[in-house]
């Protein structure tokens, strides 16, 4: 059995990966069937990703280039950096971002071989005020099923992740907070965090 925080983990980054994906189609034309269709595709890609024979090294460039192409990393990056960010010159911004993005591919990419053989499926897609929610259940082999909301804005210009609960716990969130006592502990300096990020994951 997996432990709850590598059973979150190994959620957390496949539904940020599926539902990314899923939100390359404009949301008001998001069906039920048309995400469940699409969050089946992009399983079998993962799945082929996984299973390719290709380096660790080489699998976590794939997962990030997604990432990249498909959240909305700025804002994900911004609100993880927190009110510390005020203070954050506009080139620490940008190399914070990049570090951002790096670390969560890896930390949540290294999770996807336990996710081989699983599923997810989409119970609903609905509109809310911060853009678009869509409700689904995951599987893991061996497992108790377990609800993921997906949260997608198009603040982007375009329809993209910008959240994940995992079981009611806020991803994001808790990145914030693990990324905030990272900056505590070096007094605050942003320059050392992105360069311990860049390693970190």
């Amino acid at each position: 059995m997996l432990s709850n925080i590598s059973r979150r983990s190994v959620l957390s980054g496949t539904a940020a990966t599926l539902f990314a994906a899923a939100c390359a189609t404009p949301a008001l034309a998001l069906s039920e069937s048309a995400a469940r269709n699409l969050v089946e595709t992009v399983v079998g890609e993962i799945n082929r990703v996984i299973e390719s024979g290709k380096s660790e090294a080489a699998m976590l460039r794939d997962f990030e280039a997604i990432f990249v192409r498909y959240a909305d990393v700025p804002i994900m990056a911004q609100y993880a950096l927190g009110n510390d960010g005020r203070s954050a010159t506009a080139a620490q911004k940008s190399a914070f971002t990049n570090a951002f993005q790096g670390y969560i591919s890896r930390k949540y990419g290294k999770q996807f071989r336990e996710f081989i053989g699983g599923r997810v499926e989409v119970q609903s897609a609905r509109q809310i005020k911060a853009g678009y929610e869509i409700r689904s259940v995951a599987y893991l082999q061996g497992e108790e099923p377990v609800d993921v909301t997906f949260l997608v804005s198009d603040r982007s210009g375009r329809d993209k992740l910008f959240n994940i609960f995992v079981e009611g716990v806020n991803l994001l969130l808790t990145e914030r907070t693990e990324i905030g006592a990272m900056l505590d502990k070096r007094r605050g300096n942003i320059d050392q965090l992105v360069a311990d990020l860049r390693n970190a994951g």
